[in-house]
């Protein structure tokens, strides 16, 4: 366990708010961005609902006074296979978006590997407070 920096807590707040703005947006949304981004509307939906439950773990995660340095690294890793699965998304053909879908992709991919990083540069903060409990 970690008493986790105020960089680290904040990371992960914002990266539960985003996460959390970003599953509302495409469960509700799906219709309208399939459309606007010529992806299929179930993938959008269904990653929304990922994301829902990403969402409220990481939030939960970022709400504890003492942080479990696995679960932190769990959140860093799984930030990283998205970003990666986003652009093998783009490269792999499985999906046609237009332009704007592909900048969609690209955009969200980048926003969650700067989430990683600030979560990773959050974590190395916090591990001189490691307790021996």
């Amino acid at each position: 366990m970690i008493n986790p920096s105020l960089f680290l807590r904040r990371a992960l707040q914002i990266d539960a708010i985003f996460s959390g703005a970003a599953a509302l947006l495409l469960v509700f949304g799906a219709g309208f961005l399939a459309s606007l981004l010529n992806l299929p509307e179930a993938f959008l939906r269904n990653t929304g609902l990922v994301l829902v439950v990403f969402a409220l773990g990481v939030g939960y995660l970022a709400s504890r006074d003492m942080m479990s340095k696995t679960a932190v690294w769990a959140v860093i890793a799984i930030n990283a296979v998205w970003t990666i699965d986003s652009i093998v998304l783009l490269a792999s053909g499985w999906v046609s978006p237009n332009l704007l879908g592909q900048a969609f992709i690209v955009m969200q991919a980048i926003a969650v590997g700067v989430f990683a990083e600030l979560e990773f540069v959050g974590l190395r903060k916090s591990a001189s407070a490691v307790t021996a409990r």
